[in-house]
């Protein structure tokens, strides 16, 4: 995965995911869930690299950013929650879409409030 199309394809074949342009600056794709709106890839260009914020657990956060230094606490987003892959191609596809499928998951679920009964 080198460039945003490529991003942006790999994305939407995760299945009913649509991308999204909510900001009037078009360098910023929204990749979203059809079923609860929720963003699990932010992917833009900065500093000449695309660049892909995708969440993840709390204990793989630094696994990610220890590993290689193209994944850094994300741009933009709540680092505690988010981190940015930047596509200089120094991250292996196989592990880039290890943690856009991670973010894929941690965001597909319904995170509704539990009524308990007193």
């Amino acid at each position: 995965m080198k460039n945003r199309e490529g991003a942006i394809g790999y994305c939407l074949g995760m299945g009913n995911t649509y991308e999204d342009y909510p900001f009037r600056d078009k360098n910023w794709t929204l990749m979203r869930h059809i079923d609860n709106k929720k963003v699990f890839a932010w992917i833009f260009e900065k500093d000449g690299h695309i660049w892909i914020n995708v969440k993840c657990e709390p204990g793989l956060l630094d696994y990610w950013r220890q590993i290689y230094h193209s994944v850094v606490p994300a741009f933009h987003l709540n680092k505690d929650h988010w981190n940015s892959i930047i596509l200089d191609g120094t991250v292996p596809e196989e592990d880039i879409y290890e943690m856009i499928n991670q973010s894929y998951m941690l965001t597909k679920k319904n995170n509704s409030k539990v009524n308990f009964k007193k």
